[in-house]
């Protein structure tokens, strides 16, 4: 028994072994609450909700990898929510298909500013992103005024959010589960996804070997804030307008689920299923926290034992060498 156990504690799926049956006892407690927890338009609600939670961890995850983080997420949600919505207003009728585009881009350029001082000034990513966090805010209140001249979501915002137009399926879990199929595709079977565990294992070893560990940062970075952005385009299509300071609720929530699907804090470890797990987790964890009326601060201090648990089970070990 002594062997097996150790054996499934070495084993890389333990974290979605353990994810998935904490998300079943969050299930089986939920439904202590409410009947309605179980059923399927309440499951199917759940997981719309989970899509912009998802697209958000997918990027945070490619950072992660690296061994960095990127704290410049909640106001690149608000860049990609606010400027999706004000180029609807400047090109009305056909050039407002340009919108959901133009909002991605802008947190893509964000991202690539996060990777040029991470990866090419070599500033540590957790300062480096939290300035340019600020420099996003500033930059959208000064665009805003303090008030958004165009807030309101396209049409196509609003049925990529909400509709469901195959099967009964949320749109919203039809776009993550792309990204999600992309990623995976991208982790395991490219060169970048190989670079990436190898960057996030040893960074010098990487170089060494051939790899363009710089370049390889600065797309993870660009790619982390495309997510952020077409997260905060959802958003503004879900509620139907963008405001300010719209992605403050999804900075510990995403880097939670990352580390609670077992991505390796320091880097070079980690799997996207984990991280599937991790954000639906945390998802049935804020619907529970909400039936039973835990204020929001409550919620904070939930993410953050999440994280310092995750920390102490995932966290401790060295980097793999190369």
């Amino acid at each position: 028994m002594t062997a097996i156990a150790l054996r499934v504690r070495a084993s890389r799926h333990l974290p979605v072994l353990a994810g998935a049956l904490c998300t079943l006892a969050l299930l089986l407690v939920g439904s202590l609450y409410s009947r309605n927890f179980l059923s399927p338009e309440y499951l199917l609600l759940q997981l719309q909700i989970a899509s912009f939670l998802g697209i958000i961890a997918t990027g945070a995850m490619l950072v992660i990898l690296l061994g960095g983080i990127d704290l410049s997420v909640p106001w690149l949600v608000t860049v990609g929510g606010m400027m999706s919505a004000a180029a609807a207003g400047w090109w009305q009728g056909a050039g407002a298909a340009f919108a959901i585009p133009f909002g991605i881009l802008c947190g893509a350029v964000f991202g690539l500013v996060n990777g040029i001082g991470v990866a090419y000034l070599r500033v540590p990513s957790m300062i480096f992103t939290l300035g340019i966090n600020a420099v996003a805010q500033g930059l959208i209140v000064v665009h805003t005024g303090g008030f958004a001249p165009q807030d309101r979501a396209t049409p196509v915002m609003h049925l990529i959010a909400t509709g469901r137009s195959f099967l009964g399926i949320p749109n919203a879990l039809l776009v993550w589960a792309v990204v999600g199929a992309a990623t995976l595709f991208l982790l395991h079977r490219t060169a970048f996804g190989r670079a990436v565990y190898a960057v996030g294992n040893r960074e010098r070893a990487a170089y060494l070997s051939g790899i363009a560990t710089r370049r390889v940062t600065m797309l993870c970075f660009v790619i982390a804030g495309a997510c952020s952005a077409a997260a905060g385009v959802l958003l503004t299509g879900y509620s139907t307008k963008a405001y300010q300071a719209m992605g403050d609720a999804y900075q510990l929530p995403a880097i939670a689920a990352v580390v609670l699907g077992g991505t390796h804090i320091l880097g070079g470890r980690g799997s996207y299923p984990g991280t599937v797990v991790g954000v639906v987790l945390i998802t049935l964890l804020q619907s529970i926290l909400s039936v039973m009326q835990i204020p929001e601060m409550g919620r904070q201090v939930a993410y953050g034992v999440v994280i310092i648990a995750m920390l102490l089970v995932y966290g401790r070990g060295q980097r793999h060498s190369a």
